[in-house]
């Protein structure tokens, strides 16, 4: 095993811990924007960034999957 190998296998590990990170920030997002849209006051523009860093969350995790299972042409 070479030394590329640990790094490659370091950096996957560091991006399964920032997608599991990613993953659970993405669901709690989810559950308080529910929450608020749900209430009596909508704020709307908290909701709007809130739905915002929700997309930016869920590009972010397409991409570390993208790196994890690269596309495979057969």
């Amino acid at each position: 095993m070479s030394t590329d190998d640990f790094d490659d296998d370091a950096i996957k590990i560091q991006l399964r811990k920032r997608l599991e990170q990613l993953t659970l920030e993405h669901r709690d997002l989810d559950e308080v924007i529910e929450q608020l849209a749900l209430g009596t006051t909508v704020d709307i523009l908290k909701l709007q960034r809130l739905k915002k860093r929700k997309l930016g969350i869920k590009d972010e995790i397409r991409i570390i999957n993208q790196k994890l299972l690269p596309d495979i042409i057969a």
